[in-house]
């Protein structure tokens, strides 16, 4: 069965930090790049930041650019997004999305990260 579970989402302070974990099983994960997106009540779907299947190359939407690092540890199956200097815009359900480079790809649960005081 193929899988991306994620975990790490919850209520948070603005200015505040979390870490979202989306742990792969039944696919080679090494072989597909994966994305964080998010989507906030009333909004579309939006791409915060991709790695790709190595970890060499990683990108960000402008939104999250220096505050959000995206990982992978591909011998625990498992990308990381490291939130930091969190705001209340933030607020949102996260998506991993896991792709190879023919377009391949599956998505996670959702997890909710909620940002406020």
């Amino acid at each position: 069965q193929v899988q991306l579970v994620e975990s790490g989402g919850g209520l948070v302070q603005p200015g505040g930090s979390l870490r979202l974990s989306c742990a792969a099983s039944g696919f080679t994960f090494s072989g597909y790049a994966v994305s964080w997106y998010r989507q906030a009540p009333g909004k579309e779907r939006e791409l915060c930041a991709t790695i790709s299947r190595v970890g060499g190359t990683t990108n960000y939407a402008d939104s999250v650019k220096g505050r959000f690092t995206i990982s992978r540890d591909n011998a625990k199956k498992t990308v990381y997004l490291q939130m930091n200097s969190l705001k209340p815009e933030d607020t949102a359900v996260y998506y991993c999305y896991a792709v190879t480079l023919n377009g391949r790809g599956y998505w996670g649960q959702g997890t909710q990260v909620t940002v406020s005081s």
